[in-house]
Parts: structure tokens; C-alpha cells; sequence
């Protein structure tokens, strides 16, 4: 729990742009979670399967004509949605130019609390998500001290953009974090991201000296990336801390756009040489999806 000079980094009524909300997910963390998707990344990874997390809406108003239940609506400059009339198509975002959604809502941590509350009670706990769920850190504190009073874990899932050192409220509310390692080559994750690995790799050595990592994870796209260095290079950082998991995940072009949507999957068999990559290295606990 934040107390002490921690609690004075506290934003009264922060709030943060909630891209939408999964009440059952057992593919975010330790068994059944609520999964929160904040809006707003960093990063510009060709492989997004959430590409409409990206921005901000900048109320162009290019998904007002695609809606077929006049969901939206420009009011002086500004796209509304009515969530009422809403049939959950997702047509306005295919059609959104700018890689961002028009149903994004601001809320405050006590109306997340309330819109899960049912769910949350046969949930082991929350996952945050995103975009990247870390530039939000405020509001992520205030809404982790408040799954805590109800007996709830709380997660992050991260890509590592942004400094986990500089926000000790985050860290001191946090249960555990999920840490996207998408390259150990540096040329190929600017490539691939459009940013540097060495703050995701500072990162990393922090979440373990913290004992606050659950889990990596890597996308695996066969011919694209070096995935066989990066599954060896990362597990042999992450083996020291025996109760972490490797997660390695089959590329799916579910939702991507640009030069890598026509992308194959990889085969099980590389999967399975990947993991026994990173089991040789003498990481126990590894899971394919």
C-alpha cells in the first residue's frame, strides 16, 4: 500500500483513458483476471495487434460515416459515442487513419472499480494493459490500492518504455509485471519498434532485483526476426530468478496492419526448439500459446 512520501505523488482525481475492458481473460496473468486496456503507447511495433491503442483520438471524424447504428456522432469538433447504440462491429476503428479508437473513455479509478466490481469477484485479480498501461501511473496506483482493499492481485503487462526507477507509487502498489521482450538486438527493436532496447533492459534488471517480474514475453515470427538470439540471450538473464515464466507467442495477424499482415504463423516445431532454448539455459517454467 502507498503511505508515507509515497502517498504524496497521489494526483487527486487522476483519471486515464480506459480503451476498453475484458471482465474474463486467462491469457493476462495467474488465473481468471479482469484485463483493463489504457490507451496511449510509445512504441510503433510493426507486429500491434492492438494498433487502435496507439493515439489519441483527434476527433477527425473519419469513423462517424462508417457506423451503421449512428453510434457517433461530431458535436462541435468532438466525436461522441454512444455506447447504447453501439453493436460492437468495430468498423470505426478499421477505419480510423490515425491508429486510435473513438470509444475511449476517461474514467476515474472508482469508476473502473464499479464498472468490474461483478466480475472482479470471481477473479483472481486485475491486469492493466494497453497501449502502454505505464504512462498512466498515477491513476494504475490509485486503482491497484483500491483491488487491494478487496483482497485482489494486481499486474501490469509492460513493454518496458517507460522508467519503472522513477515511480516508486507504482512499484510499491504493483503485485507483479509481465515484460514484453520483443528483440536483444538493438538494430532489429528499433526496427521493429521504433525505439531503443537499453530502457527495456534496465527495466528487466529491476523488475528482478524488485521481485516484481512474473513473466516475459516474446512474439516469434518466423524469417522476420532473430528469434532464436533473442530467446537465448533473454532466458539466460531471467534463469537466476527461478519462478519466472518465458512466455512464447505464435505471431498472429489478428488486427495487424501495414507490411506484416499477411505474416505466417510459426510452426509448433519452432516453438518447441525455442523452448528448449530457453530450458537448457535453465528457465523452468515456460509456456507456448
Amino acid at each position: 500500500m502507498i503511505t508515507g512520501s509515497a502517498a504524496t505523488n497521489f494526483i487527486p482525481s487522476v483519471s486515464a483513458p480506459v480503451n476498453r475492458i475484458i471482465p474474463s481473460s486467462l491469457v493476462d496473468g495467474p488465473g481468471n483476471r479482469v484485463a483493463i486496456f489504457l490507451q496511449g503507447c510509445g512504441f510503433a511495433c510493426k507486429y500491434c495487434h492492438n494498433p487502435e491503442t496507439i493515439h489519441l483520438c483527434c476527433h477527425c471524424g473519419t469513423c462517424v460515416g462508417v457506423c451503421p447504428t449512428h453510434a457517433l456522432t461530431a458535436e462541435e469538433g468532438t466525436v461522441r459515442w454512444d455506447p447504447a447504440l453501439c453493436c460492437g462491429c468495430d468498423q470505426c476503428i478499421q477505419a480510423c487513419p490515425h491508429s486510435s479508437s473513438p470509444k475511449t473513455r476517461y474514467m476515474t479509478p472508482n469508476q473502473v472499480l464499479e464498472e468490474i466490481k461483478k466480475p472482479l469477484a470471481f477473479a483472481r485479480g486485475i491486469t492493466t494493459s494497453g497501449g502502454e498501461c505505464t504512462l498512466h501511473s498515477h491513476f494504475l496506483a490509485q486503482l491497484f490500492a483500491k483491488v487491494h482493499e478487496l483482497g485482489k492481485s494486481a499486474f501490469i503487462d509492460t513493454n518496458g518504455q517507460v522508467p519503472l526507477r522513477d515511480l516508486p507509487w507504482l512499484m510499491e502498489e504493483m503485485d507483479k509485471a509481465m515484460l514484453d521482450i520483443k528483440s536483444m538486438d538493438e538494430k532489429e527493436h528499433r526496427m521493429l519498434t521504433g525505439s531503443s532496447m537499453d530502457l527495456v533492459l534496465d527495466n528487466l534488471d529491476y523488475l528482478l532485483e524488485e521481485d516484481k517480474l512474473f513473466e516475459i514475453r516474446t512474439v516469434v515470427i518466423p524469417g522476420y526476426l532473430d528469434n532464436a538470439h533473442t530467446v537465448d540471450a533473454a532466458s539466460r538473464i531471467i534463469a537466476r530468478v527461478p519462478s519466472v515464466r518465458y512466455k512464447l507467442i505464435r505471431f498472429r495477424n489478428w488486427g495487424v496492419r501495414g507490411e506484416l499482415a499477411d505474416q505466417v504463423s510459426p510452426s509448433m516445431d519452432l516453438m518447441e526448439t525455442l523452448a528448449c532454448i530457453a530450458r537448457s539455459n535453465g528457465v523452468e517454467d515456460i509456456v507456448i500459446i
